[in-house]
């Protein structure tokens, strides 16, 4: 029943409509620029004569450039990957603790794995007055203005364990 509905709607009129769309005023295409006219062919030759004209003075010129290219050379690794060349940066051998098959062996100086971040944490927690900001700094080859950053802003994870009350614990069975 609604499609039949819908029908009527759709066809109702449809011929009077399709009348003033077709009668409606079609609209003009925007002038074209006269340089893209093909009405006027003298321009043209004399443009493709400019183009295709040769200059000696510009050809005297070019032979007398001459270019030498060389390539940088390229490291190559034992695997015979070649590499792009990098800059070479300072690095230093990391301090592992118990978790060392987790954490990286080799850090840029100025910068600190996870595992060292989470163990000079650590230490200055248990410890604050043998591991200061100036110490950790030493030993980490930081800046002092970072690893104080460091203290202030990250504390390490601290789990907490509340007293139960007697009267309404669950006992476990």
């Amino acid at each position: 029943m609604g499609g039949r509905l819908a029908r009527v709607f759709r066809n109702f009129n449809v011929e009077s409509r399709a009348r003033r769309e077709i009668s409606k005023e079609k609209p003009t295409a925007a002038p074209r620029h006269p340089a893209s006219r093909l009405d006027q062919p003298a321009d043209r030759l004399e443009i493709q004569a400019e183009i295709s004209r040769k200059d000696d003075r510009l050809l005297t010129l070019l032979k007398d450039v001459y270019v030498e290219s060389r390539d940088p050379q390229v490291l190559v690794k034992d695997g015979g990957g070649e590499h792009l060349p990098c800059k070479q940066q300072e690095k230093r051998l990391t301090k592992l603790g118990h978790l060392g098959g987790l954490d990286v062996t080799k850090v840029s100086k100025g910068k600190i794995s996870i595992v060292e971040a989470l163990t000079l944490l650590n230490n200055h927690k248990i410890q604050p007055q043998v591991w200061t900001a100036e110490k950790i700094a030493a030993e980490y080859s930081l800046e002092l203005k970072e690893v104080n950053s460091l203290l202030e802003f990250f504390i390490p994870f601290a789990v907490q364990e509340f007293p139960k009350e007697t009267k309404k614990a669950i006992k476990p069975t």
